[in-house]
Order: C-alpha cells, then structure tokens, then sequence
C-alpha cells in the first residue's frame, strides 16, 4: 500500500508540472499571444503562473520526498539503476531552472504587471518562455527515462 501510493504522488507530480508546462507553452501562450494586445496577456500570464507556480512547489517537495523514500524502499542508491540517478539529476536541474525562473523573469513580470511597464514584462515572459521550454523537453526526456529506462540496457 505504501508503495502504490508513493508511486500515485510521484506520478501525480509530474503530471502536473510537466503537463501544466505543456499545456502553458503549446497552448496557453501562443493563443493569449493571438488573442490579446500585450498588456491583457501579461496580465493574464502572471496571473496563471501565480497559481501554477504554486503547484510546481508543491509537486517538487511531492517529487523529491517520494523519490527518495522509493529510493529508500528499493534498497539505497547502490541498488538503483542509471535510469533513477538520470531522473534525479534531470529532476536537479529543473529543479534550478525553475528557481531562477521564479527568482528572477518571473518577479520582474509580476513586477512590470503591476506598475504597467509592459515593455519589461514582455522582456520577463520571454525569458520565462525560453527556460519553460528548456524545463519542458526536460520533463519529457525524465518522463522517457522513467517509463522505460530499465528496460533500456546501458
């Protein structure tokens, strides 16, 4: 029982992050950016990534706990296979990425939305856009590596 639900969460979490990153880059975005004149959609964009942000932390915290008690429950990392410690090392880096993002472009958007400085928010969603979809090709290769890389010989 512990362990299915432990897989539940972490399977949870990765539909979220990685599915709500998909959806906000091959969706949300490009139809706000056809849609809407520049400061309804840095409106619109700092708002949904107020709320969704909120469920990338909390599907990393979901993530990484129940990664590790996994890890924890199969023995330890000697025991695990190249494709757990690639998961966590890609897990790591998105894990940065989305720090940055959410320190940096993402605090001047919030920022140039509320003072309607529209010409730096437009500068701070680029450059949310570009580490998205950094984040994105990465959650998808973690997702790859997950399913199926036991099966993989390496």
């Amino acid at each position: 029982m512990l362990m299915a639900t432990l897989y539940t969460l972490h399977i949870f979490a990765v539909l979220v992050w990685v599915g709500g990153m998909f959806f906000a880059h091959m969706v949300l975005r490009p139809t706000a950016a056809s849609a809407l004149e520049a400061p309804e959609r840095l409106q619109l964009l700092s708002g949904v990534f107020t709320r969704f942000f909120i469920w990338v932390k909390i599907s990393i915290v979901l993530l990484f706990l129940s990664g590790f008690w996994l890890i924890m429950l199969h023995g330890n990392f000697g025991k695990a296979g190249w494709h757990v410690h690639l998961m966590l090392l890609l897990a790591i880096v998105m894990t940065v990425i989305f720090g940055w993002i959410y320190a940096k472009p993402f605090k001047a958007l919030k920022s140039a939305v509320a003072i309607q400085q529209w010409p730096v928010g437009g500068v701070a969603m680029a450059q949310i856009r570009q580490l998205v979809a950094i984040n994105l090709v990465l959650g998808l290769i973690t997702v790859v590596v997950g399913v199926s890389g036991r099966y993989l010989m390496m």
